[in-house]
């Protein structure tokens, strides 16, 4: 072989170098261009482009691309959250009034969904449905005894409008096919609303609604011309909905001129909400419960009644969201609720509690720390003092502190009432009781008629016989005496929700065994 010229050499040398410094140029030249769109949030489109040209496997590009979004969420806050378009749908639905469906109301002891409620009008009502019908198939699937999930149940009798399905129900010793056409059905949150004595209306909300305000107008122009002087409002495990529903709420009760609420955000400026002074019920005496479950719309009107020193608040320390969220809709049906704002409250409170790795489970650390039993045992931030109207001192930064804090009652807890609770042992007595007296009850819409049946029915003789007999649970007549007094109120008001009084004999029946309920009415 010929040698190698040292000027070739040479000149290779200079043509390899070159070519290094043009490939380092290169990649610095592109490591700088991937800096820049990071910058403008196109990192994640750049990785996932890479994954889907060079991954060694086939890739489920939306399940990646949603698992990255939920992952980019989650950095923000608890609030910031993306839904499938399942959950979003179900999300919207449950606040917007009224969905797609058959149109009943239903629970499940015994493992067989059986019908509370017929709604009037409704679907089920139009073909037959009735009360105390058991649900044993939805089309030609089986859902009773079988631990067919109750939310399942749900999705199976919903369905667009007009569209059918069959239901297939045992009502005594038969076995009944119904063809049902779905159709709109209402959602109310107005759960209860009744005079709980002469003068005191009792009023329970569910959630905030689009149908919130009118609902209770409607409920509250009716106790009103039956006396009321003074309303219980139960925001109870009331987690919130539509912000305008709640100021719609407040207006109702507030005189003109005072603030009910105002929000800020970084890309919002401030937006300042305050009464009009024509509200229906500004003159009558209000009483709020709340308890570690009121969020969101509840702490708005909680917080405007407080700090405009309007009611009493009673019960315990409310969630604490003060965050305000619009939602992003996407094509596909899924969308984004996304963190815009903060509500305060007239005094200027931010109620939102302290983000944490363990933000969803604060309920268990108050329950660890005591706070559930005990007021002084409410970790109030000091730092976040603020003044009502009238000079009281209330605090900010965890939730509304009631007025008159109510513990929960654990006075009543034996051994036989616990044992019962595990295994719904008061749910299918009920339903069970039901169906012996179905001829009675079922038509009943008297409060003191639907009383003077269940007296009649010896209800502490027959679950005790129950219990026994079917879930192999008895007690000492100690331990009946201590809780008798608790549990055959609850016994009668589940019992008397299937009379066509509904929810309102549940509440009703429930009252004298309410810790809270009883104190707010102690406060006339």
């Amino acid at each position: 072989m010929k040698r190698i010229s040292p000027i070739l050499i040479a000149v290779l040398g200079i043509i390899v170098g070159a070519l290094a410094v043009t490939t380092y140029n290169a990649y610095r030249t592109r490591k700088h261009l991937y800096n820049v769109q990071y910058g403008q949030w196109r990192k994640l489109n750049l990785i996932l482009d890479q994954v889907d040209q060079n991954y060694v496997d086939t890739v489920d590009n939306e399940g990646v691309t949603e698992a990255a979004i939920v992952a980019a969420l989650a950095k923000l806050d608890p609030h910031s959250v993306y839904m499938p378009p399942v959950e979003f749908n179900e999300a919207e639905t449950d606040l917007a009034g009224n969905f797609d469906g058959i149109g009943i109301q239903f629970n499940v002891p015994n493992d067989t969904a059986t019908v509370i409620e017929v709604i009037k009008g409704g679907p089920s009502e139009k073909a037959g449905l009735q009360q105390g019908d058991r649900i044993l198939k939805v089309d030609d699937k089986v859902i009773a005894g079988v631990g067919f999930p109750q939310d399942s149940m749900v999705r199976r009798m919903k369905g667009p409008a007009g569209s059918k399905v069959k239901i297939t129900v045992g009502r005594g010793k038969e076995t009944i096919p119904f063809e049902i056409t779905r159709g709109k059905i209402p959602v109310h949150c107005v759960d209860a609303a009744f005079m709980a004595n002469d003068t005191t209306g009792y009023l329970k909300l569910s959630k905030f609604s689009k149908t919130t305000y009118n609902e209770v107008s409607i409920a509250s122009l009716k106790l009103l011309s039956q006396g009321m002087k003074k309303l219980i409002l139960d925001l109870r495990d009331n987690t919130g909905g539509y912000f305008d529903q709640a100021l719609l709420l407040s207006n109702m009760f507030l005189e003109k001129g005072d603030e009910i609420v105002y929000m800020e955000g970084l890309h919002r400026k401030r937006d300042e909400y305050k009464a009009d002074g024509k509200g229906i019920l500004k003159n009558v005496a209000l009483t709020v419960l709340i308890n570690e479950s009121s969020a969101s719309s509840s702490e708005i009107f909680a917080g405007a009644i407080q700090d405009n020193d309007r009611g009493t608040i009673i019960g315990r320390r409310s969630f604490g969201k003060g965050l305000v969220q619009e939602p992003l809709y996407f094509s596909d049906g899924s969308g984004v609720r996304l963190t815009v704002a903060r509500f305060y409250t007239p005094s200027g409170r931010c109620i939102q509690k302290p983000y944490s790795d363990d933000y969803r489970y604060d309920i268990y650390k108050r329950y660890s720390g005591g706070e559930m039993y005990d007021a002084d045992s409410i970790k109030v931030d000091s730092t976040a003092a603020y003044k009502t109207i009238s000079g009281r001192t209330v605090y900010g930064g965890g939730g509304i502190i009631p007025d008159v804090f109510v513990p929960v009652d654990t006075t009543r807890a034996t051994n036989f009432y616990i044992a019962c609770n595990r295994k719904a042992t008061q749910m299918r007595f009920s339903s069970a009781m039901f169906d012996r007296y179905k001829g009675t009850i079922a038509g009943i819409e008297d409060f003191d008629e639907l009383s003077k049946t269940l007296d009649g029915m010896d209800i502490p003789g027959k679950f005790k016989e129950y219990a026994s007999r079917v879930d192999g649970i008895s007690c000492t007549p100690q331990e009946w005496k201590d809780t008798e007094e608790y549990l055959v109120p609850q016994l009668r008001a589940l019992i008397g929700r299937y009379s066509k009084l509904g929810d309102n004999a549940f509440y009703k029946m429930y009252l004298g065994v309410d810790t809270t309920i009883r104190k707010a009415i102690e406060q006339e």
